[in-house]
């Protein structure tokens, strides 16, 4: 992603209207048949500080909310008029916020010797909102639960035996969190410098949101595959995408899916993994198909391809491409640090639908 020192916000539409239906994030798969009424994401501002801000879905800045720090993501409050939003790792605090006005409603802090890494999901009741963090001295991975109907008071910590966790979601059965465990030790003292390299030990773990019991863990081929980013497909199918530890030139699988009670991993040709460049930065499993979409800021290049047969159908250079979000119809929406909206799909040539003077920061609600 561009560097926020180069990033401004500005009051400014797309011309036009934006003709796409966009679906959530960080919940459970749903249609896409209906336009929601605003996205919201982590944004740099004019004077140097951070924020959240929305637009509706004709681009229009509806409001914005200060950070003290730089946003990752966030996710919506099922039932409820709240968005959260979580501090870039290592993040200190997440942020509660009206998604209708943009006022602050609660601002929680991470306890001593503790940060969040940026994801969150909720129960899909609403209530309950479990964080991916870490206890950093200790190199701890766990994952934090909070009462959203009593002021987001901490209720509960589940370990996961690991180090490094990132994104997580919530699978179609409600109860499974999928969490992505990239294995890399690092510690705020140290400008997120990777401690352990040689003996990294990323997974997929699957966890019941209950009771913090890991139903399941999946290892990568090879140990510098770190597992970052998760999706769940409408009908249940898992997907983690990674970030390569070792050398470009190496060029192994970046994204895998759970089969038959082990990772089945995906490799394109030559040319396409080079344009990867190692580093994988979102997955999204489309709900009405069975077409999964990949960007990698890194490289450049965003693609699609068949979850069943692993065959790449689409491939894009966007420059700086990181969020994704499926739009109706079947296609996907890939946006950029530089303020480009794309569309790609099956077969289709990509399709700029906006250039935008609004840039976010990574991952749109």
């Amino acid at each position: 992603m561009i560097p926020l020192s180069r990033r401004q916000l500005l009051k400014a539409g797309l011309a036009g209207g934006l003709a796409a239906t966009l679906t959530g994030c960080s919940l459970l798969p749903r249609k896409t048949g209906t336009l929601p009424d605003q996205y919201t994401g982590a944004i740099g501002l004019p004077d140097g500080g951070f924020g959240v801000g929305a637009i509706d879905r004709h681009g229009h800045l509806l409001w914005q909310s200060p950070m003290a720090s730089r946003g990752h993501s966030g996710c919506n409050r099922p039932g409820n008029q709240e968005v959260v939003f979580f501090e870039r790792r290592p993040g200190r605090s997440f942020y509660v916020i009206n998604a209708g006005t943009g006022a602050r409603k609660h601002h929680i802090r991470a306890e001593a010797g503790e940060h969040f890494v940026g994801h969150g999901v909720f129960s899909p009741d609403g209530r309950w909102l479990y964080a991916t963090g870490s206890r950093y001295e200790e190199g701890e991975g766990i994952v934090t639960v909070y009462d959203a109907e009593n002021g987001y008071r901490r209720t509960n910590t589940f370990d996961l035996n690991g180090i490094g966790p990132h994104q997580l979601t919530l699978h179609a059965d409600g109860d499974t969190l999928v969490i992505g465990l990239g294995g890399i030790l690092t510690h705020p003292d140290y400008d997120r410098i990777k401690l352990n390299l040689p003996s990294m030990e990323p997974a997929l773990i699957l966890m019941n949101r209950k009771n913090g019991e890991i139903v399941g863990r999946f290892r990568p081929a090879h140990h510098h595959q770190s597992a970052r980013h998760v999706d769940v497909s409408a009908g249940g199918k898992i997907y983690v995408a990674y970030q390569y530890q070792g050398p470009l030139h190496e060029m192994p699988p970046l994204l895998a899916r759970v089969e038959n009670g082990q990772l089945r991993e995906y490799r394109f040709d030559d040319d396409t993994q080079a344009g990867l460049a190692n580093y994988i930065a979102s997955v999204i499993a489309h709900p009405e198909n069975d077409l999964v979409a990949a960007a990698s800021p890194v490289g450049g290049t965003a693609i699609v391809f068949e979850g069943a047969s692993g065959k790449l159908v689409s491939k894009a250079g966007i420059p700086d491409c990181a969020g994704i979000q499926a739009l109706a119809g079947g296609d996907f929406l890939i946006s950029s640090g530089r303020g480009k909206l794309v569309r790609l799909g099956r077969d289709n040539r990509p399709l700029e639908l906006a250039s935008l003077p609004v840039y976010w920061d990574h991952h749109l609600v």
